[in-house]
């Protein structure tokens, strides 16, 4: 990811939902997120409450655009006032689990509105090896070319009812 005054990056990601728990790491990260736009979606996020940042990601699937940049305590406090219509802040632990084959996955657990929803992505250097990854069956079902699935969707007030129509609705 670049900061935005470095230019635009391109985000490769592979997305799952997972219904099934692995034994998680003791060290985690809270993270809360909120969105001011969602096409594109613009973003703000804190990190353990010590750092903030602001992102606009373009696209959807496997590939996406993204831009980054550093903001300060009073910047994300601003921009959480102003929420997209009908969104909620997110609120999400955040667990490293690395893998077998070298890549690391990142584990969300989701609280407040999203209880419940837990979701693994793993980013990667190179589409060959994004369609070469086979994931650890604890992973579940794949959305990452799911068009109902972003966190757009999911910041809004019901969040999970997209959820539930990804699961009943099948892939």
């Amino acid at each position: 990811i670049k900061n935005f005054a470095g230019g635009e990056s391109m985000e490769i990601e592979r997305q799952f939902l997972v219904s099934v728990l692995p034994d998680l790491p003791v060290d985690f990260e809270l993270l809360e997120q909120g969105y001011v736009a969602l096409v594109p979606e613009i973003r703000f996020r804190s990190v353990n409450h010590e750092r903030f940042y602001l992102t606009v990601k373009r696209g959807a699937g496997l590939f996406r655009e993204e831009w980054e940049t550093e903001i300060t305590a009073v910047e994300y406090a601003n921009l959480k006032d102003r929420l997209f219509p009908g969104t909620c802040v997110i609120r999400k632990r955040r667990y490293h689990l690395p893998l077998s084959d070298g890549h690391t996955a990142e584990l969300f657990v989701h609280g407040g509105h999203l209880s419940g929803l837990n979701y693994v992505e793993v980013e990667f250097a190179a589409e060959s090896d994004a369609r070469a990854f086979t994931p650890p069956l604890f992973f579940g079902r794949e959305v990452t070319d799911d068009a109902r699935f972003s966190y757009g969707a999911l910041a809004r007030e019901d969040g999970m009812k997209v959820v539930h129509e990804i699961l009943a609705g099948g892939a």
